[in-house]
């Protein structure tokens, strides 16, 4: 009998374990993840990547260049590594990486550059190879889940044999989770990433189920095969139809194999919800130096590329949102219930116009300016933009009424709270000092039925 009893407490103490193992591992999992279509941080709030790619294994010195991608408005880098088929980027090195993005309010993509043009390009890596090398990195990765995204190989086939990338990458997904990753997943597409053989669209729905943790976002890479609207909105409607989610990992304004349609690529992933990232800022060369963003890494020699992905229609500057891991507090525990952001946006949404500034009277005064970013069925994303008037101000409050029973379910940026149809913001800590004539934005999501329009809104200044 006793014998049994310790049996017993033994498998009870095992199960107890294997409890607690369980938990640990699901609490790892809760960083960025997918949803659908979309990209979400831990907190459940959706993430649209807006940013560029760095050459960091080329230029290991130019770490300044993180400091001056934020600066530009972006909330994303992309950073290209090596495992060795370039000077191999270490432990420690990848390490100073992830502390620089998180220095700068950034998410860290990591990929590893050795895959590029495998099968037809002398030299290449295979994913597998691509896979040892972050097994390798896992002591500096564990823990940076809200943080980095592993991009696992970069363009990982050329034209030869891309029909091989199915079995590759469903392969290397595998043994990233047998090692215990619990990071969001990004995998390219073969053709050199521009999947023209659509290898990787008609083999998505399998490769993303094949992950363990559902965590995979696909990546497709825009250049010359995506020189016109249609074939840049056919792609995206293609996985927006199969509910997988999608980023443009790399696109250019121009490109030996042909004119990319950078204007339709930019509106489209702004109008669908759709993360891209440039290539690149800085340092290209065998003959596509015209890709640079900026002149021999200063920021302040943009180049007509740089103009464009950062200050024109649809790009990073007006388009990027900060991720809230850096941010701060979210929607008041006396706003309305959450609901699930994750609804797929309509392909076309509608945003509604800015409504008419509203200023405050007296010494300190403010405005406030609404507007509708994003919508779709029964949901909608929104920003208010606060400008301080004539005189600085430390603090701000800014308050509407819906007129059509419209509800705010999340925030970001700002403290929210709700009373029936009367909305109230607060400033939060970080972002209520403004000086004569500066701004600050917040953030939100909500929910509409019949109309959506635009409210009044009131600002006042302390």
């Amino acid at each position: 009998m006793k014998t049994r009893l310790i049996a017993a407490g033994a498998a009870l103490l095992a199960l107890l374990m294997s409890v607690i193992a369980m938990t640990q591992n699901a609490q790892a999992a809760t960083g960025l993840h997918v949803s659908g279509t979309k990209i979400l941080e831990a907190n459940g709030n959706p993430f649209i990547m807006r940013g560029t790619s760095h050459a960091h294994t080329w230029y290991p010195s130019q770490t300044s260049s993180f400091a001056n991608i934020k600066s530009l408005g972006a909330n994303t880098v992309r950073v290209v590594l090596s495992g060795g088929r370039w000077t191999a980027n270490s432990a420690s090195d990848v390490s100073n990486v992830i502390a620089l993005c998180k220095q700068n309010r950034l998410i860290c993509v990591l990929e590893n550059h050795d895959t590029t043009g495998y099968g037809e390009q002398s030299g290449a890596y295979t994913l597998d190879q691509a896979v040892d090398y972050w097994v390798g990195l896992k002591s500096v990765l564990t823990g940076q889940e809200n943080y980095v995204v592993i991009n696992i190989g970069n363009e990982p086939y050329g034209n030869n044999s891309p029909a091989g990338w199915t079995s590759a990458t469903k392969s290397a997904i595998g043994r990233m989770r047998a090692a215990g990753f619990q990071h969001l997943l990004m995998v390219d597409a073969p053709n050199w990433g521009q999947d023209w053989q659509f290898v990787m669209r008609d083999n998505a729905a399998s490769v993303f189920d094949s992950d363990p943790q559902k965590n995979t976002v696909f990546s497709i890479h825009m250049y010359g095969v995506f020189d016109t609207a249609a074939e840049v909105t056919g792609y995206l409607q293609a996985f927006q139809t199969a509910g997988l989610p999608l980023v443009i990992g790399e696109f250019g304004n121009m490109h030996s194999d042909g004119d990319p349609d950078e204007d339709t690529i930019m509106s489209q992933a702004q109008s669908r919800g759709v993360g891209y990232l440039g290539w690149s800022w800085s340092g290209n060369g065998g003959g596509v130096e015209y890709l640079d963003q900026v002149t021999n890494f200063n920021v302040g020699q943009l180049t007509s590329w740089g103009q464009r992905l950062f200050n024109g229609a649809n790009g990073i500057k007006s388009t990027a949102k900060e991720a809230t891991i850096y941010s701060g507090p979210q929607v008041s525990p006396s706003a309305s219930p959450s609901v699930s952001p994750s609804a797929s946006p309509s392909a076309s949404p509608s945003a509604s116009p800015s409504a008419s500034p509203s200023p405050s009277g007296g010494a300190k005064g403010c405005s406030a300016t609404y507007k509708v970013t994003n919508q779709w069925g029964g949901g909608f994303q929104g920003e208010v933009t606060v400008k301080a008037g004539s005189s600085a101000i430390t603090g701000w409050t800014v308050t509407w009424t819906y007129a059509n029973s419209q509800t705010i379910t999340q925030t970001w940026n700002a403290t929210v709270t709700s009373s029936g149809s009367s909305i109230t913001a607060k400033n939060v800590s970080y972002n209520g000092g403004l000086g004569a004539g500066a701004s600050a934005s917040f953030g939100f999501l909500g929910s509409w039925n019949g109309t959506n329009s635009v409210p009044a809104v009131s600002c006042t200044a302390s």
